[in-house]
Parts: C-alpha cells; sequence; structure tokens
C-alpha cells in the first residue's frame, strides 16, 4: 500500500470566458478556453493517518489559516461517498495566491481527491469524484480531470468538459504567459453581482473550438473573444485595470487578459524568454506584485 502521495495543483488559466447569461436555476451558463500553467503550481502532500489533519505552508498559506479549506472538504466529502478510503495527513504548500482567478483552491481540492485514490490504491480518478467536484466548486472538475494539467473547453456551470481525443488543444502552439497579482482579493459572487446577466429563457450548449495547429491560429479564436467578467471586476478593483496596461506595454506581449473573476491577469508570449524578460521589466516597476513566467498547457 502505498503510504505518501504528492500531487501538483496547477493554476487554471481562463484563456477567454463567456458568460451567456443566467440559468433559471440561478447559476450562470459560461463556456472558456482552459489552460493550465505548467510551471505555477500548488503542492499537495498526503501520508497515511488515522485521522484528518490539514497543515499549511508556503508563500500564500498564512492567509488560509483558521478558514474551511476546499481540501478537507473535498476529502470529507469523497470519504463519505467512499468509506472505503483511506484518511491521511495532509500538507498544501501554497505558492498560488488567494482567491485570485486562478482556481488555486479549486486544484487544491482536485489533487487531494487525486492524492487520496493513490493513497487507498485506486487507479485513476473514480467516476463519481466528477460529479463530487461540482459540488465542490465550478472549477473542481476541470482541475480534477485531465491529471490537472492538460487544456480544455469547459461550459455549463463546469460540468461539461471536452478535450479532443489523442490531441492536445494547445497542440505545438509552444504558448506561454506571465501571471499577474496585484495582491487584491476578488469575491467572484460580488462580481457575477456586478455583471448582471441576462436571465437565460433556456439553456444552450456551446461548440467546443477545434484544436489549434499553431499560435496563429490560437491568438486569432482568442482575439475575437473576452472575458465577460473583466469590466465588472475593474469596477471593482481597478488596480485589475492597471495591470492589464501593465502588460499591454509590455515587449511582446501578444495579448493581455484577467483570469477568471480576477485579479489575476497574464500576458500570452510566444516563448519562454519572452515571458522571462517582461516579468523582469515588470518587477522593476512594481516589486509589490506577484508575477510568475510560465509555459501554458
Amino acid at each position: 500500500m502505498t503510504m505518501h502521495v504528492t500531487e501538483r495543483a496547477h493554476a487554471k488559466v481562463n484563456l477567454n470566458l463567456t458568460i451567456h447569461g443566467r440559468r433559471p436555476d440561478g447559476y450562470h451558463q459560461l463556456s472558456s478556453l482552459v489552460a493550465f500553467a505548467e510551471d505555477v503550481y500548488d503542492t499537495v502532500t498526503v501520508s497515511l493517518a488515522p485521522e484528518f489533519e490539514l497543515t499549511l505552508g508556503g508563500n500564500f498559506g498564512q492567509p488560509l489559516e483558521g478558514q474551511t479549506n476546499l481540501i478537507e472538504t473535498a476529502v470529507r466529502l469523497a470519504r463519505g461517498l467512499k468509506p472505503e478510503l483511506q484518511n491521511g495527513r495532509f500538507h498544501l504548500d501554497k505558492s498560488i495566491p488567494v482567491a485570485s482567478g486562478v482556481g488555486g483552491g479549486s486544484a487544491d481540492a482536485a489533487a487531494a481527491l487525486r492524492a487520496i485514490a493513490k493513497l487507498s490504491g485506486v487507479e485513476g480518478v473514480p467516476p463519481e469524484f466528477m460529479e463530487l467536484a461540482l459540488r465542490i466548486g465550478a472549477d473542481v472538475p476541470v482541475c480534477l480531470s485531465g491529471d490537472g494539467c492538460r487544456s480544455a473547453f469547459m461550459q455549463g456551470i463546469g460540468e461539461q468538459i471536452f478535450r479532443p481525443s489523442g490531441l492536445l488543444y494547445l497542440g505545438d502552439c509552444g504558448i506561454h504567459a506571465l501571471l499577474v497579482n496585484p495582491g487584491v482579493e476578488v469575491a467572484t459572487g460580488q462580481v457575477f453581482q456586478r455583471l448582471g446577466a441576462t436571465v437565460l429563457d433556456h439553456v444552450s450548449v456551446s461548440t467546443p473550438p477545434e484544436p489549434f495547429a499553431n499560435l496563429a491560429d490560437l491568438l486569432s479564436y482568442l482575439q475575437a473573444t473576452a472575458n465577460d467578467m473583466e469590466r465588472a471586476a475593474i469596477s471593482i478593483e481597478p488596480a485589475i485595470g492597471e495591470v492589464l496596461t501593465y502588460l499591454e506595454t509590455l515587449p511582446n506581449c501578444l495579448l493581455a487578459r484577467m483570469s477568471g473573476s480576477g485579479a489575476t491577469c497574464f500576458g500570452l508570449f510566444s516563448s519562454k524568454n519572452h515571458s522571462i524578460e517582461a516579468s523582469k521589466v515588470l518587477q522593476k516597476h512594481r516589486e509589490d506584485w506577484w508575477v510568475a513566467p510560465t509555459a501554458l498547457v
């Protein structure tokens, strides 16, 4: 039996985000092309223990002290569904800012579900975990599937996930990003409230895009879309607009956009060197911002 498991919880990046409207059940119907930051992740470690325990570390662990963590919620629900699962002592090394629009908490919960399954000798992710994941949060299913590090098209309220069979959505695009957070937290519910989406008469399904053969195709698709939550988020936290302005002026930045409901924004670049050089330029001007260059997958 495995005694110790470590899982990475990669940051989720909404390359675009369309809010189609508010459904009759009160949830928002959305669609989004999602990528994951290969080089930006929290680390979830679990070892066998008679009772659940969670310790926190890393640059952003302290703000979570004393709060109910999604890892605890995920493990409690998983063991309620499958009592035969092992219990464990968890440690979260938190490198992703809290409440930042890149799914840090959702990715942590998904990593915990994968870890508890492996610790219990379960091969792969149990199918029941996908339905369970949606109960934890709208971003958890996309972070749980695809080993939490494979681009996807998501829609509905987050439960409908499409990945091309045998292909990677971003293919050989070689896309890199610079993630930037101005050090503010934005509540998703507040952004949705400010957005004031129209109530839908019926729920429709979007057609997922085809895999992108190259960077030019990806950029063409993204430039024809947007993040519909961006304007509402900026009205709540003007610092987001400041970040986007900085990103747009950086050398070799191909596109600047907010991820999720903010406040993290990203700039896209065609190479690792370009994203690293951009991070150095930005950090000279804003040492107080969190800045992280990464490949997107």
